[in-house]
């Protein structure tokens, strides 16, 4: 009849204006998350990127040469530097460069002979170089290692991005922040079998898939710096987990996570870094089946 009719219009007309409505909405999610991923894109060709690692080595007390030649203890790229460069000095916590007068070595854009490259009283850690090479001192507990990079890397060249689950506004949830009632630290391990006690602010909840789950979380920044795993990893997703940021909770201590912008860590395209790995409370028992992965198994 006349009013059946009418009524079917009317649902009809409502249900298109939805469906546009979404369809705009996740085409403007889409267009969002395309412009995220190629901003993380070229951060990881960036200079301070994790493409361009040739090298990690770890420094012993005392004595430590560096250069191209064979009987160089750091034996750097052949090609990219003389042998018989310089000596990186160990005592402690601090490293003093040695370089030869032909070297061709500078630290920071300059030419020295001497000079303390790291330091853990000091604001900065300087940036050596040598042609297309960069290195800096890292520590990692009692370790003191240098992580080498060639901004002429092969794999910058080979480099064509990293593969993603589809976008979907389904791994986009708001999430609360139960904060810790006084200062909590956790127990964070990485690659090199180091566990280390980060502070944490609390943990987050949420729900997905209609079951609730949390994640706690570390600070970095202005942001919330969150390490998961999930049944995807080995199968999907890159083996021993991946990371995610988040906006710091506001006065209501919500915030968003946004899984379609879960992360490779930086060891699934080197192996010349040092992850920390997802603490096992933060092992969700489901597949999410968004963000990057498995760049490494991929390539």
């Amino acid at each position: 009849d006349w009013f059946s009719l009418i009524a079917l219009v009317s649902l009809s007309t409502s249900l298109c204006a939805q469906t546009n409505g979404r369809i705009a909405n996740d085409s403007s999610l889409l267009k969002e998350e395309d412009t995220w991923h190629a901003h993380r894109l070229e951060s990881l060709r960036a200079e301070d990127g994790w493409l361009n690692l040739a090298g990690l080595f770890w420094l012993r007390e005392g004595d430590n040469s560096f250069g191209s030649g064979t009987g160089d203890e750091l034996r750097f790229p052949e090609g990219r530097i003389p042998a018989k460069a310089g000596i990186l000095v160990r005592k402690g916590f601090e490293v003093r460069l040695l370089t030869n007068e032909a070297s061709g070595v500078k630290v920071d854009g300059q030419p020295v002979r001497e000079a303390v490259v790291f330091d853990t009283g000091a604001f900065r850690t300087p940036v050596l170089s040598c042609g297309s090479l960069r290195w800096t001192i890292i520590r990692r507990s009692e370790r003191l290692g240098v992580r080498l990079r060639d901004l002429d890397h092969p794999a910058l060249k080979s480099f064509t991005g990293v593969e993603r689950y589809p976008v979907d506004r389904a791994w986009l949830v708001l999430a609360r922040l139960e904060r810790n009632p006084f200062p909590k630290s956790i127990p964070i391990s990485n690659v090199l079998g180091q566990t280390n006690l980060l502070p944490s602010p609390g943990r987050l909840i949420f729900t997905l898939q209609g079951s609730t789950y949390g994640l706690d979380a570390l600070e970095e920044g202005e942001e919330l710096f969150i390490l998961f795993g999930d049944e995807t990893n080995g199968n999907g997703s890159y083996a021993s987990g991946r990371f995610l940021y988040a906006a710091k909770p506001g006065p209501d201590g919500r915030t968003v996570l946004d899984f379609n912008r879960a992360i490779n860590p930086p060891c699934a395209f080197t192996p010349y870094a040092t992850c920390p790995l997802p603490p096992r409370q933060n092992i969700l028992p489901l597949r999410v089946m968004a963000g990057e992965k498995d760049y490494h198994t991929s390539h």
